[in-house]
């Protein structure tokens, strides 16, 4: 497993939630038990998401076993449809108005990516650093 950034999640359950996706798409994390969640924090102001959004999307495909949630940060929905579309994100993107979502997650910088297990705890915790390569293996130790 790569080094995790910091997260008092980390170990811990994760918060749980149900959500509508921006497609309309029910998301519901006690519904995703049994399967190794990748949840993606991101915003269109962020520097570092326009190169790890597309490093997600790439994993979301190379990997269809592993459920993928966008969960975005920004003020508007019609701002993180389009950022959808610019980064062609085929996984469901909640939008996180009054940013109640960050908040149980304790997100204070972007992006953040939280890797669930099957059990619905949170094992890794990627930060504005990670690589796609990072993600990746995190994802690989899950899912042996």
């Amino acid at each position: 497993m790569p080094p995790s950034a910091p997260s008092e999640l980390l170990g811990k359950p994760v918060p749980d939630f149900t959500r509508s996706a921006l497609d309309g798409v029910k998301i519901d994390t006690v519904s995703l038990r049994g399967s190794t969640i990748v949840l993606k924090f991101f915003a269109e102001h962020c520097e570092p998401c326009k190169r790890t959004l597309p490093a997600a999307e790439r994993l979301h495909h190379e990997k269809p076993e592993i459920t993928f949630v966008g969960v975005s940060a920004d003020d508007y929905a019609a701002t993180a449809r389009a950022v959808g579309k610019h980064y062609g994100l085929t996984f469901p993107i909640v939008h996180d108005a009054g940013r109640a979502l960050q908040g149980r997650f304790r997100v204070t910088e972007l992006p953040v990516t939280f890797v669930v297990d099957r059990a619905g705890v949170v094992r890794w915790v990627g930060g504005p650093a990670q690589t796609e390569k990072d993600l990746e293996r995190a994802i690989e130790v899950l899912s042996e």
